[in-house]
């Protein structure tokens, strides 16, 4: 079985400072400029991080126990300087529980090999945001 490792977006203005993104599969998602409660690129930049780490120690940890809490926060310190805007202080904190008993007990032994993983080789989008994967621009 060979895997498509080609992903792509598009994005199309529906609006001043609104946009709607569709993906290969045909869902979508409406972002904006932070006006109203869409989400803004950098709050979706933030829940690809977390999503991403998310479905990598959900699918290794629930083999041993389903949890009674999966929460995942990303947290970011927006700076604006000589570099120009980008954001700081990027922070994944998970907030997992299991089920008391031996499959538990199983899932928590795991959970902090099961982060490790995520963070150092799984997680394909935070991998791309720490190795600093140059972006290309083309005008057609």
């Amino acid at each position: 079985m060979t895997e498509d490792t080609h992903r792509q977006i598009s994005l199309s203005r529906i609006a001043n400072g609104k946009y709607v993104v569709t993906n290969e599969h045909g869902g979508q998602i409406t972002i904006g400029a932070g006006d109203g409660t869409d989400f803004t690129p950098v709050e979706l930049m933030l829940a690809a991080i977390g999503g991403c780490t998310a479905i990598d120690v959900d699918l290794l940890t629930s083999r041993r126990a389903e949890p009674d809490l999966f929460e995942i926060v990303v947290d970011a310190e927006k700076a604006r300087d000589a570099a120009g805007n980008h954001l700081t202080d990027l922070q994944v904190t998970f907030r997992i529980a299991f089920p008391a008993g031996e499959q538990g007990e199983a899932a928590r032994e795991l959970l902090p090999d099961a982060v490790r993983k995520s963070h150092d080789r799984l997680c394909t989008v935070s991998r791309t945001v720490e190795l600093g994967t140059p972006i290309a621009t083309r005008i057609e």
